[in-house]
């Protein structure tokens, strides 16, 4: 199902206050943005026991029941999960990954809030959830009957939302600061190939792993200071959480936290690039701090530039040499243009360094 419309995990219980109490609802969302969650802390704030059912682990009859005989009748007896006498939340999560006689099953706990002679007790609340066919996972299609019983709500990813959730839930300070950082790393499209991918369960699934291997927060001058956790572990666990572009960058920015420098002390001359092959992830960081600085202070018109951004712009190119001495690659990688083709950097900057770049070259020869 296409999102006309999207909301944030903040806006999620003020949503659910006024469509989940009246009607069922269902929450679409990419895997791993916190739709489980949510639901269950919805339904705590409530007073309501959450009780999920994983569409992709039942069979009708977990559902149904299993027929009895009775005063010589059949009679079939709904499973305890749901068999309350107590008002309580229904999730049916990965309603839409179902097999079509489990989603059969489910409508009579949709439509009519029973199942067999069962009847949800007043009060109880309904909401599925489900991933969308867009992000490679298994995803059914819901009967049109269905689908116009349900009130729809897209989920989409919140750096903002998720940083607050984390401050709350002892994520890894490494983790928070960079996402502050790079909010654009919290989530990314699930790949078409069986490899991880950034979500933000990956990203909890990464803090506890730092936490488990005694991932310090100090900074120092060796590779390990202020940490349990060598080099080559943390790139393991970052590439087996991560998507393998934020992976790199994440590892990289680890190593400036560890050796306390970082782009600033670069621009100020105060440090250089590394040169080392083992730091090639650092260095790829530092490139895209580098190209974010850039861009950041630059102003597009050339009118505009002060003594100060002069200064800047100068170093800029003597930097972008110093770069391109290590890796032409990376150092294109600051230049570059963005996905639709369209320079990032100002006009005037890009000319100025095509220009200037020979004499550069050979001062420093």
């Amino acid at each position: 199902m296409q999102a006309a419309v999207t909301v944030t995990p903040a806006q999620i219980p003020e949503l659910l206050l006024g469509l989940a109490t009246v009607r069922p609802v269902f929450l679409w969302g990419a895997p791993g943005i916190g739709k489980s969650s949510l639901v269950r802390k919805f339904a705590d704030s409530l007073g309501l026991e959450c009780v999920s059912l994983l569409g992709t682990q039942l069979a009708p009859e977990d559902l149904i029941g299993v027929p009895q005989i009775r005063d010589g009748k059949s009679v079939f007896c709904p499973p305890q999960a749901i068999a309350r006498d107590e008002p309580y939340c229904l999730f049916l999560d990965e309603l839409n990954a179902a097999s079509p006689d489990v989603q059969k099953a489910f409508y009579s706990l949709i439509l009519d809030r029973r199942i067999g002679s069962y009847e949800l007790p007043a009060g109880s609340i309904v909401i599925g959830a489900g991933n969308r066919a867009t992000d490679n996972a298994l995803a059914r299609p819901i009967a049109s009957a269905l689908v116009n019983r349900l009130t729809h709500v897209h989920l989409t990813a919140s750096a903002q939302d998720w940083l607050v959730w984390a401050g709350e839930h002892g994520i890894h300070p490494w983790i928070t600061d960079y996402l502050t950082d790079r909010p654009d790393h919290l989530w990314s499209q699930p790949p078409k190939t069986e490899e991880p991918f950034s979500t933000p369960r990956s990203w909890h699934m990464l803090s506890d792993a730092l936490h488990s291997f005694g991932a310090g927060t100090g900074t120092g001058t060796g590779s390990g200071a202020g940490s349990g956790l060598d080099e080559a572990t943390l790139k393991v666990i970052a590439h087996g959480t991560l998507t393998p572009v934020h992976a790199v960058s994440f590892c990289g920015y680890v190593k400036i936290v560890r050796h306390s420098f970082g782009i600033e002390a670069i621009m100020k001359g105060d440090a250089n690039w590394p040169r080392r092959p083992q730091d090639r992830d650092l260095l790829y960081y530092l490139a895209d701090a580098f190209r974010g600085r850039l861009i950041k202070e630059l102003p597009a018109d050339r009118t505009h530039v002060s003594t100060g951004l002069r200064e800047t712009a100068y170093r800029a190119k003597a930097l972008l040499v110093q770069l391109a001495e290590i890796s032409v690659e990376v150092a294109q990688t600051v230049i570059a243009d963005d996905a639709d083709g369209l320079p990032v950097l100002p006009a005037w900057f890009l000319i100025e360094a095509a220009r200037d770049m020979p004499r550069l070259v050979e001062a420093r020869r």
